[in-house]
């Protein structure tokens, strides 16, 4: 009888320090916090890209998909002039595929001009940082516009990172010599692992790049 209450007590002082040491380990490990990211796509909808548009487009929702639906995102076409077409969540595919259809089609002549589709990306960017969201630009097109100067945008985006140090940017569907430019020029304000390109033939695997750069 004695020998069975040894045991007994034995296996219950085992169980509680068992307990004892799971709770001091739960106690000491943080559960990964989550923040919600706020993310600009300029999509270009001038006239020298609308045969690319369509797969563009594609790619758009492709990155919808894979944010949270806590998330925002808001969509600016760019062209002669740039301006909202879609703001909400990314997993309202319904309204994101309606706007894309109604505001992206484009029969005139028109150049593709960015600096105006920068401008108000960068100041989507701020507000949403204020709401406490984590922003992210991201650029779709082909990038052919001659009137951008890249040494204003390198500064324009020094000057936004001063307010949003996390910002990222993500460039995609441009021609390889337009993606090596925007690298010499921000790679040293972004870094590596906030600045991502790609061309149209390896955009599909630079998702899970952004995704990491916006902290999940």
């Amino acid at each position: 009888m004695n020998k069975r209450l040894i045991i007994i007590g034995i296996i219950i002082l085992s169980v509680a320090l068992v307990f004892k040491a799971l709770s001091y380990l739960f106690s000491h490990v943080k559960a990964d916090e989550f923040h919600k990211s706020a993310v600009i796509f300029v999509i270009d909808t001038s006239k020298s890209n609308q045969n690319s548009l369509p797969d563009e487009i594609k790619y758009l929702k492709t990155l919808c998909a894979v944010l949270d639906p806590e998330d925002e995102i808001k969509i600016l076409k760019s062209e002669e002039s740039a301006y909202l077409i879609y703001e909400g969540s990314p997993s309202d595919n319904s309204g994101i595929t309606k706007a894309l259809k109604a505001f992206t089609g484009n029969d005139k002549d028109m150049p593709g001009v960015y600096s105006q589709a920068f401008k108000k990306a960068f100041n989507h960017a701020l507000t949403m940082k204020k709401e406490g969201y984590i922003p992210a630009v991201v650029v779709i097109g082909d990038l052919e516009d001659d009137s951008i100067n890249w040494d204003i945008m390198a500064k324009n985006v020094e000057n936004l990172k001063k307010y949003i140090p996390e910002i990222s940017m993500m460039f995609v569907y441009a021609h390889p010599q337009k993606l090596d430019i925007i690298k010499t020029k921000l790679n040293p304000i972004l870094g590596e692992k906030k600045l991502i390109l790609a061309h149209k033939e390896n955009a599909d695997k630079v998702n899970r790049r952004l995704i990491n750069a916006i902290g999940r």
